[in-house]
């Protein structure tokens, strides 16, 4: 089963479209690299593909899912399920402690998991340290750490993340890159990032130009 499915997807304001994909297809396990510039709709794209924004027309099917046939609770636990997100800007509670703002995450997403995941995935992205110090008290990269694993801690079959290296030098870029692939490989997810970071290409399975003609 195919990790995601796009037919004929469109998505607009008025006569204009921002989203227009004939045909899309991530495979369960593999990963993608969505690439385009800053504005020409690709987070629009993946916003969609999370259940965040509704299609104006067309067909997406998420792990054989169409979002289609969800209404906005239960879209809103399939997500929790079944998809983990990395967003720019990486929405942390400041007033809490990572261990706590992954612990919520946990809470939110009705995952039957324990308590002690949340502490094995801590340890496994290397934040251990770091865990009861608040999001404003951490630098970029440990941020981003915790971003990534409460996006895993759920262990979802889709992991998708928006411009994750946008703000980060060569070695740090590189290395998210390998962070969240290594961090999909281990639950068999599929990954797609998107990104006008052209350094992304070729480090993932394929690239998928967005906007280019089909």
């Amino acid at each position: 089963m195919d990790a995601i499915t796009v037919n004929n997807l469109r998505f607009g304001y008025g006569d204009s479209a921002v989203v227009d994909i004939r045909d899309f297809t991530l495979g369960a396990g593999q990963s993608v690299a969505v690439i385009g510039p800053s504005g020409c709709g690709k987070s629009t794209f993946m916003h969609l593909l999370a259940g965040l924004l509704r299609a104006d027309s067309g067909e997406i099917q998420i792990q054989g899912q169409s979002l289609s046939d969800l209404n906005d609770g239960q879209m809103d636990k399939f997500r929790g399920s079944t998809i983990g997100l990395v967003l720019q800007r990486f929405h942390l509670i400041r007033s809490i402690s990572i261990r706590q703002n992954l612990l919520l995450a946990h809470r939110l997403s009705g995952s039957k998991s324990s308590i002690a995941t949340v502490d094995e995935v801590i340890q496994r992205l290397n934040i251990d340290g770091i865990k009861h110090q608040r999001p404003n008290e951490v630098s970029y990269g440990q941020a981003q750490r915790a971003a990534i694993a409460r996006a895993v801690l759920h262990r979802p079959k889709l992991v998708l993340a928006d411009e994750p290296t946008s703000a980060l030098d060569d070695d740090n870029a590189s290395d998210a890159i390998q962070l969240l692939k290594d961090t999909v490989a281990e639950s068999g997810a599929a990954l797609m990032v998107v990104t006008h970071d052209q350094r992304i290409r070729g480090t993932l399975d394929r690239d998928y130009d967005f906007g280019a003609t089909p």
